[in-house]
């Protein structure tokens, strides 16, 4: 890990897992804890392969690869500058063998890599609808946060194609969108199984949402307790400290 992995306005972040690393340029886009607390929320069963669709700089097939026994990991990402660095991420980790970045598009995911190809689909896709007011729709920021390039129909549609029966759908989104969420995932076979809300302090409305689906299941849906971020201000709650790695 030196310099040389990096480029103008590039900068190394650590992961707090593993003495892992990853490399960001805030002028393109920086993950956030949405990434992170998806991660925490996750479930890969050892041997099991993922796939990460929108990867961006490759955050969580990174942290999922320290925190799970999966076989192996696989981030799609289409904008191939978010893709480079992701790679160099893997190298500077050690990581070749157990991570590969693809570029390419969600929409032709499941044509790339075949039917039932993942035991598990992970997904923090743009929250945002339309593309009322924006001014460079292919600015990186702007494709990371709206669904410029592709929607929520497509994203569960393909990963619907990609999970074999039972195989289990993990996405990161707002609560706002949580309806059509839900009749999206029932409309393509993943039945919601689990759900926890996210809020930033307890007495304030959630902000974030965790789902996970399962493919061809039956319907359940159990809802976890919800995540508190903060006990006041500047102070994580020992929950989001066990996530991060603290």
């Amino acid at each position: 890990m030196t310099v040389n992995n990096l480029y103008p306005g590039e900068r190394f972040d650590q992961l707090q897992r593993n003495g892992y690393v990853i490399i960001q340029n805030p002028k393109r886009f920086c993950f956030g804890m949405d990434a992170v607390l998806l991660s925490g929320f996750v479930q890969v069963k050892p041997g099991e392969r993922v796939l990460d669709l929108g990867t961006g700089t490759g955050i969580i097939p990174i942290l999922l690869e320290a925190k799970t026994a999966g076989r192996h990991f696989t981030g799609l990402e289409i904008q191939p500058e978010s893709a480079d660095m992701a790679r160099r991420s893997v190298a500077c980790n050690h990581l070749e063998s157990k991570i590969d970045i693809i570029v390419g598009d969600i929409k032709d995911a499941s044509i790339r890599f075949g039917a039932s190809s993942f035991d598990v689909v992970t997904t923090n896709p743009p929250y945002m609808i339309g593309h009322h007011g924006l001014t460079n729709e292919q600015d990186a920021k702007t494709i990371a946060r709206h669904e410029v390039l592709c929607t929520l129909e497509d994203i569960i549609r393909e990963s619907a194609k990609l999970l074999p029966h039972k195989g289990r759908f993990y996405m990161v989104h707002r609560p706002f969108r949580l309806s059509e969420i839900m009749c999206v995932m029932t409309k393509y076979g993943i039945e919601p199984k689990r759900m926890k809300l996210v809020y930033p302090y307890v007495n304030r409305e959630p902000n974030m949402v965790l789902i996970e689906g399962l493919r061809g299941g039956k319907p359940r849906l159990k809802v976890e307790e919800p995540l508190i971020v903060y006990q006041e201000e500047g102070k994580y709650t020992d929950e989001i400290i066990e996530i991060y790695g603290y």
